[in-house]
């Protein structure tokens, strides 16, 4: 059987697994991609990328196609019968609060997802390779305590031939049905329901008013999500399928419960691209790591209903999460203790996913509104309460070696919450007068964030006050053998007009050289101003809850939450 010697194997070609072998590819690491499909995926089920999936696509650098290919939702539409039990727009609801996120909410394909992101491990890696290897099953996963170096064992068939890796670590991301898993002898904790739901993705010929909007019908025959797709024409629609078992269900049967539902709307089904029936199971597993050597992310830990539009986006946030950590691992940047983290956070995660998904999820079900008297009125209203998590916005991890609360005054920075992701605000680079979201300029490469904020002549004089201490932490970090600037990344956001500000006048450890020819950066300090060309701009700190004259200093890790 053939050998081969690799720092990390990923069990798996989907979102979590390319998230993961996006960070490894920014430090170089070596790794290998294990996929049983014959080729990259050419359509995926998952298609809803939350908002903040797409704040972590634009600190990973790679939302410019995601944004400009995608559909955006901006509405929900809730239609409900009429006296004269016909269909009718009861409400409008905004898809998402206004000041949640500087990102929309958008619709596209897994597999465009997928491709963006193998484009880009194919980037970091200097146009080599994306390191997946197709046609490999993976058929066990195992630790073998005698080799200390690469513990780590896989084998699988490639091409029907078998092929063992030795790695250091191992990431299984596997799906549902996980080989890794099972390797492991983990269990799935839970249990699914008797409720059987059908799925389409068509091209439909009508004349609903509302079939380019999100939008939820309810009426006697059932419940039905409509999510619009990218390219103005194709739909996806969700429906239940009561006294229904997944393998009696037929596409016939899908296309009239369609119609029904859409009464007396005129409703024909051009083409149908892809349909499947399922029933909802909630579960998780028991463990999500073996001796912080291997360890599951996504469907192989954790599964759910697609109604809140969470799996794809879980799943690549599992592996934003232990990608960054596994890497900074290998290159000495952190000591493997960092490494628990993942199932404090990840687990933590899964289980409020799944407690979410069960409440969320009957919501959906006709049998339990009409045994609970849940209105259409109520239905909307628990909706757009359920805004701020379908968001992904409401992830808290808890206090760790990562994460560190302290015991500060919270009123330093009451707009921000330990643990929690760091929202963006607009603000103007003082450098070219540029506005943009302060996020934009801090990026997922990897590198700790230092955000000091001031303002007022007291924090100004403080900032002063503290340069020696930042230029003493710059010249320590200098001293590990590579830049400061590779570790952590110093940024300034002054509240003051900006004909004011020099650049020359301001601490120069805000300025680092950087790049081949050790080129003075002057693009890490930005104004709190007032700006004609971008709406919102002036407010940085008080979104924050800084006060100018107190000032703060806020430190993110690379997964930018702060820390």
């Amino acid at each position: 059987m053939e050998l081969e010697k690799v720092e990390v194997v990923i069990c798996g070609g989907g979102s979590a697994g390319l998230t993961a072998a996006i960070w490894l590819a920014r430090f170089g690491i070596d790794f290998r991609i294990l996929e049983r499909r014959s080729g990259p995926l050419e359509l995926g089920q998952a298609d809803g990328v939350q908002c903040r999936t797409v704040e972590i696509f634009e600190n990973l650098g790679i939302s410019e196609n995601l944004l400009k290919e995608s559909y955006h939702v901006m509405e929900v539409a809730f239609w409900s019968p009429d006296d004269n039990s016909r269909i009718r727009r009861k409400d409008i609801a905004r898809d998402t609060e206004v000041g949640l996120s500087h990102q929309p909410h958008v619709i596209l394909n897994q597999a465009r997802i997928n491709e963006m992101m193998l484009q880009e491990i194919i980037h970091l890696q200097g146009n080599r390779s994306n390191g997946v290897v197709y046609n490999s099953q993976v058929e066990s996963v195992r630790i073998e305590y005698h080799d200390a170096d690469y513990p780590v064992e896989v084998v699988t068939l490639q091409n029907g031939t078998p092929h063992r890796y030795k790695a250091k670590y191992a990431i299984g991301c596997d799906g549902a049905h996980s080989t890794v898993r099972k390797s492991l002898g983990f269990n799935m904790v839970g249990d699914s329901s008797d409720s059987v739901w059908g799925v389409m993705d068509v091209f439909p010929i009508t004349n609903f008013p509302d079939i380019r909007k999100k939008a939820m019908i309810s009426n006697d025959a059932g419940n039905l999500m409509i999510i619009p797709r990218e390219g103005d024409e194709l739909v996806r629609f969700y429906f239940e399928l009561p006294g229904k078992k997944p393998h009696e269900v037929t596409k016939h049967d899908l296309i009239v419960k369609v119609k029904r539902m859409f009464f007396p709307y005129h409703m024909e089904i051009a083409s149908t691209v892809w349909w499947s029936a399922y029933v909802i199971g909630q579960r998780v597993a028991d463990h999500f790591t073996k001796e912080n050597r291997i360890f599951l992310t996504g469907d192989a830990c954790h599964t759910h209903s697609p109604k809140a539009g969470q799996g794809m986006n879980v799943s690549l946030q599992d592996g934003f999460n232990i990608g960054w950590k596994m890497a900074h691992v290998l290159i000495g940047r952190a000591p493997q203790e960092i490494l628990e983290t993942y199932v404090l956070e990840r687990q933590q995660t899964a289980k409020q996913l799944i407690d979410f998904d069960r409440s969320f999820s009957k919501l959906f079900s006709t049998d339990y509104r009409q045994k609970n008297g849940v209105t259409a009125e109520q239905f909307r209203d628990k909706f757009v309460e359920a805004g701020w998590y379908t968001a992904g916005m409401a992830t808290k991890y808890q206090p760790s070696i990562l994460t560190s609360p302290g015991s500060n005054d919270d009123s330093i920075a009451s707009g921000l919450t330990v643990g929690m992701r760091f929202p963006s605000a607009p603000v103007v680079r003082l450098s070219d007068a540029r506005p943009m979201q302060l996020n934009k300029g801090l990026r997922a490469d990897g590198r700790w964030h230092i955000l000091v904020f001031c303002g007022g002549e007291k924090a100004t004089a403080a900032l002063y006050q503290a340069t020696p201490y930042l230029q003493d932490l710059v010249q320590m970090l200098g001293s590990t053998g590579v830049s400061a600037n590779e570790i952590v990344n110093l940024a300034l956001v002054i509240k003051a007009r900006r004909d004011s500000l020099e650049l020359n006048e301001l601490p120069q450890v805000f300025f680092p050289k950087t790049g081949k020819y050790s080129m003075r950066n002057v693009h890490g300090v930005f104004v709190d101003e007032q700006n004609p060309y971008m709406q919102g701009c002036g407010h940085a700190l008080s979104t924050y809850g800084i006060d100018k004259d107190r000032g703060a200093m806020v430190i993110l890790r690379p997964d930018l939450s702060a820390y």
